[in-house]
């Protein structure tokens, strides 16, 4: 008899590992069907490591790529002057998180936007952001010159005819969310997505008069999207039980969201400009 009940045990044994094999092939494929909806090259591009650190250019092609005028607009932005208004949090359901929801120097991104538009020949942006620095170290010019008796002056710090305002104005988490997912015989599978929305405005203001000349709103979307699947199983019959997980999840930058809104409301100022008469284009003049 005890061979028998070896020779049963080790059966028993053999299709419990069978089982086990199967349902581990079986999530294998689960999440390489994810792997694949997430980057259909199959690889996950966004988390593979970096060498070395990348320089950033303007995302929108647009700005980049429009006429210059005649005259360059001389443009100051103030530390002060566009900024993060809102005062939003991290969204987290598991506990209090203190950080920001958005970058407390938006105006990186403005002033970048500003000095790359028209390939760099659109507008001339002045240092106002630091001003106090720049001002100290015209000031040790000054004495130093004086000490040692040079008679050479500084050139005048240029001015600006435009100041540019605003900030984020507005950032709505959860504006939507959901998702959906099936299950049948243990085995399932869902998909759940979040929805938020930052909103910049950007005010060009001419100094000389104090108007509003021009004014732009724009809102931009952060999606946030999750794949997961699951087995459930009893592989022994009311004896044990096998739970097997696996997911990912795919989050849109918030910073590469904001810089986009930002590029985008320069690109909306720059048209209106033009259709404004505030600016003309350079025109070439025919050969011949």
């Amino acid at each position: 008899m005890r061979p028998m009940v070896t020779r049963s045990r080790l059966q028993s044994q053999i299709q419990m590992a069978a089982r086990l094999l199967s349902l581990c092939l079986l999530v294998a494929l689960l999440s390489s069907c994810t792997l694949q909806k997430l980057n259909k090259g199959g690889k996950l591009g966004f988390i593979e490591p970096q060498s070395m650190a990348l320089v950033s250019n303007l995302i929108l092609t647009e700005l980049e790529s429009v006429v210059p005028p005649k005259r360059k607009p001389v443009i100051a932005i103030y530390r002060d002057a566009f900024t993060d208004l809102t005062g939003a949090r991290r969204s987290n359901s598991q506990y209090a998180d203190f950080s920001t929801a958005v970058t407390q120097a938006p105006d990186a991104y403005l002033i970048r936007a500003l000095k790359h538009a028209g390939g760099g020949q659109f507008f001339d942006v002045v240092e106002r952001v630091g001003l106090d620095n720049v001002t100290k170290e015209r000031q040790l010019i000054r004495s130093t010159r004086q000490q040692f008796k040079e008679d050479q002056d500084l050139l005048p710090l240029a001015f600006a005819g435009l100041l540019m305002h605003g900030g984020v104005i507005g950032y709505e988490s959860n504006l939507k969310s959901g998702g959906f997912g099936a299950r049948y015989l243990g085995i399932g599978a869902d998909k759940e997505y979040r929805q938020d929305t930052v909103t910049i405005s950007l005010r060009t203001v001419s100094v000389s008069t104090g108007k509003v000349l021009l004014e732009v709103l724009v809102t931009k979307s952060i999606l946030s999207v999750g794949y997961s699947q699951d087995t459930f199983r009893f592989i022994a019959e009311g004896t044990k039980l096998i739970e097997i997980e696996n997911g990912i999840v795919q989050n849109e930058s918030v910073g590469i969201a904001l810089q986009t809104a930002i590029e985008t409301a320069v690109l909306e100022t720059v048209r209106q400009g033009y259709d404004a008469g505030y600016w003309k284009p350079i025109t070439t003049k025919p050969r011949g």
